[in-house]
């Protein structure tokens, strides 16, 4: 009984702790994106980090895909490897994210017409469903590396779609910004 009371707390410290950093990332990324004014000189200098996120974004959708495979497959060793490249690949992302938004500012759409419509109808979900999807995909990591593999496939079921999208509509509006006018 001691060792489940223990797991017990351990789960609620571990996913408390998750989404603590979750909420204090969401803040940081609210205030850069916000608040904090974009540093001066740099618009030209990194315009390669849009297509870098794409990039990260479009490696980690499919390393999300292979990993779902190689689970339905029953291969346990390929699923984690891949999982853990969309996590590596999300993490870069987040980085990259980070320094594009402080270092290039804001991109404003200028379609217009019903393509306006759909590109902020895909962002909108974008960002409201990336916010979820950080201490879904965080929690998912955290009960695999504890071994509890039946709250971790139980999360994993709805991780996974989530994280996919999140993803996969990462890189639909960085085509859109790319096909469409956009300034800075």
């Amino acid at each position: 009984m001691a060792t489940m009371q223990s797991n017990y707390v351990s789960t609620r410290a571990g996913v408390g702790g998750i989404i603590g950093l979750s909420v204090a990332a969401s803040m940081f990324l609210m205030w850069l994106i916000y608040v904090k004014p974009t540093t001066q000189g740099y618009a030209q200098t990194f315009t390669f980090l849009p297509a870098l996120n794409a990039v990260l974004n479009s490696l980690s959708a499919i390393s999300i895909c292979l990993g779902l495979f190689y689970i339905r497959k029953g291969n346990q060793q390929i699923h984690r490897r891949f999982m853990f490249a969309a996590l590596i690949f999300s993490s870069l992302f987040l980085v990259s994210y980070v320094l594009n938004y402080s270092l290039r500012g804001d991109t404003h759409f200028l379609g217009t017409g019903l393509i306006r419509l759909v590109y902020f109808s895909i962002l909108i979900s974008h960002v409201f469903l990336s916010i979820i999807a950080l201490p879904m995909v965080l929690v998912t990591v955290f009960f695999s590396l504890t071994e509890r593999f039946n709250s971790h496939r139980r999360v994993a079921r709805f991780t996974a779609p989530v994280w996919l999208y999140v993803s996969v509509t990462g890189v639909i509006v960085f085509l859109l910004q790319l096909i469409y006018p956009t300034s800075n």
